[in-house]
């Protein structure tokens, strides 16, 4: 006679699994909420979020900061994070178009998964639809040479667009040809990739937003000094400068130091060396023709006064980021000891002058022999303005950046998605099968972008989609036109200057229906709760060497857990899990 097998349990008790249909409308579900938080951000009417994480306040309308400062809870939507993080980095702009691209993909999508199509058949779709998308979108880009003055303006107007939906935007006239200049002399020079080290942003809280100013060289603000600091020279023109990595300070033996000495002057001897040390190290840097000292390590108040002394400036406790900007710039090398320095070593720049700039001293170097480094000085009223200032100004240099290297741009505003959406619409009447809806519903969740801009304006989102529907699908010449802002209308917003790199597009689109498929191929979701038994660690050790069997003690508690919350494969979250905490 056969007996019905018992059921094993494997998982500890709280543990929740939900598996199938419902486990991934529910992930869809957490998406969406994900998405919604990120939604009214979108353009240049986007609304700001404010932050506060316990210890300080945030106010941002960038995708990729709200993404990581929110601590999202449930683990499928953490996807989302990741698609805007990757965005940052890869391209700098469009972290709130992915994350709300990938949020209507799996929208439109969720009511084929609810009538039951395979999700392996909708991720292949998906990717199919993704990859016309983005070759649509390459065939539409326009190219350009940026050695021209024309491609001067276009990487302008680049820089404009991605500072448009910024606190910043009064500001564009300042700020883009400052970007433009800083990240063409990187490209001159060949140092693109290394924009994040080589272009620094400075803040100085007060002053007015339009006393900003681009440094052709390196500015950092005054290290911490010791007396006679004010005796020494803080301007040189064309100064040799010795870059240190060594402290030039006095140091006392350590507390456990033990010196035998058999006569009271030997004592006098020890200190004299010691002295004798320090001098030594001194004498090597003036004598080898430096008019400037900068060290990562500290440098003391008896080296001050030295250098002070003989006319030179010094500053210790330099940060590592700005020791080798000066450098690259100034063509000078890093020295780990003072031994055997030679003229070949030094750097040097035009002029070296110590400013003042708003409550703060900065030490600036101009006229570099490399051109390679800028730094961007940036004033403001409150620190929470400056913040969000220096994120703005990080991703207009990252748009700029992807603009050098791919030398080809489209028209923003909506104008892209709704092209890529007509183009996708009439392919997949082409398409028989499930795939025809799928691809259908795909080129329909790109509608969102312009359908956001309008929302977040004010405007009927209804009337100005209808409208751009029309336009793309009847009108030869109508493939840029997109979301007017300003009027509430439609335009052609390649004419009104509203350009984007093909790069940032393509990358969006791209990583948005990625995201959709990893959330469409998860079909379990295991959550495991934090043992509230300090011992618990250890029985559960000792279920493995032979103690009780793991299924006898917390069978009956994993039934009882499981029928509260509607049985063991519900779909629903586990008991404290929300989306986000």
């Amino acid at each position: 006679m056969n007996q019905p097998r018992p059921g094993i349990i494997i998982l500890r008790e709280g543990t929740d699994t939900s598996q199938g249909k419902a486990q991934l409308i529910s992930n869809i579900n957490a998406c969406q909420a994900v998405a919604d938080v990120v939604r009214t951000t979108l353009g240049p009417r986007g609304m700001d979020k404010l932050i506060f994480d316990g210890r300080k306040v945030t106010i941002s309308n960038d995708g990729a900061t709200i993404m990581r400062l929110l601590d999202i809870a449930h683990p499928a939507a953490k996807t989302l994070v990741d698609i805007s993080m990757s965005q940052d980095a890869e391209v700098g702009d469009g972290t709130t178009s992915v994350v709300l691209l990938a949020g209507s993909m799996l929208k439109m999508i969720k009511p084929f998964v609810e009538e039951g199509v395979h999700p392996q058949i909708i991720m292949r779709n998906i990717r199919s639809a993704s990859k016309l998308a983005v070759e649509r979108v390459k065939s539409l880009s326009v190219p350009y040479d940026t050695t021209t003055p024309e491609g001067e303006q276009m990487l302008i107007k680049c820089a404009s667009t991605a500072l448009n939906s910024k606190l910043i935007a009064g500001h564009q006239d300042l700020f883009s040809p400052m970007i433009v200049e800083a990240v063409k002399a990187l490209d001159k020079a060949g140092g693109l990739d290394e924009l994040n080290s080589l272009v620094a942003i400075k803040r100085i809280p007060g002053g007015d937003v339009r006393q900003s100013f681009l440094v052709k060289g390196v500015a950092f603000k005054k290290t911490f000094s010791y007396a006679g600091f004010e005796q020494m020279t803080k301007k040189f023109s064309s100064p040799k400068i010795l870059l240190l990595n060594v402290e030039l300070e006095l140091k006392s033996e350590k507390e456990n130091a033990e010196v035998r000495i058999t006569d009271p002057e030997q004592y006098q001897s020890i200190v004299d060396a010691e002295w004798q040390v320090i001098y030594d190290k001194l004498d090597a840097c003036v004598s080898c023709g430096a008019n400037i000292v900068l060290s990562k390590l500290p440098i003391g108040d008896l080296a001050t006064q030295y250098f002070a002394d003989r006319g030179l400036f010094c500053a210790g406790r330099v940060e590592d980021g700005d020791l080798k900007r000066v450098s690259k710039a100034t063509n000078g090398t890093i020295q780990t000891t003072t031994n055997g320095l030679f003229e070949g070593v030094l750097g040097t720049c035009g002029k070296f002058e110590e400013k003042q700039v708003g409550d703060e001293r900065f030490n600036v170097f101009e006229e570099c022999p490399s051109i390679l480094t800028s730094t961007i000085v940036l004033r403001g009223g409150s620190e929470q303005f400056i913040a969000e200032s220096e994120r703005s100004i990080h991703d207009a240099l990252m748009v700029v950046k992807r603009c050098m290297k791919s030398r080809a741009v489209v028209a923003g505003g909506g104008a892209v998605e709704m092209e890529v959406s007509r183009y996708l619409r009439e392919h997949a009447l082409t398409i028989e099968g499930k795939g025809q809806l799928i691809i259908s519903a795909f080129a329909k969740s790109l509608e969102v972008v312009p359908q956001q801009l309008c929302d977040n304006a004010g405007f009927d989102a209804t009337d100005i989609l209808s409208a751009l529907r029309k336009k793309h699908s009847q009108d030869s010449d109508g493939k840029w036109y997109g979301v007017d802002i300003a009027k509430g209308d439609i335009c052609d917003t390649f004419d009104a200057g509203v350009w984007e790199p093909c790069d940032n597009k393509c990358n969006s689109l791209a990583a948005a229906a990625e995201a959709a498929c990893v959330i469409l191929s998860i079909d379990e979701t295991v959550v495991n709760p934090k043992s509230q038994d300090p011992g618990a660690t250890a029985a559960m050790a000792g279920a493995g060497t032979g103690q009780k069997p793991l299924s006898n003690m917390m069978g009956n508690a994993m039934d009882t857990a499981n029928a509260q919350q509607g049985g063991s494969r519900s779909g629903n979250l586990g008991n404290g899990v929300s989306y986000m905490k």
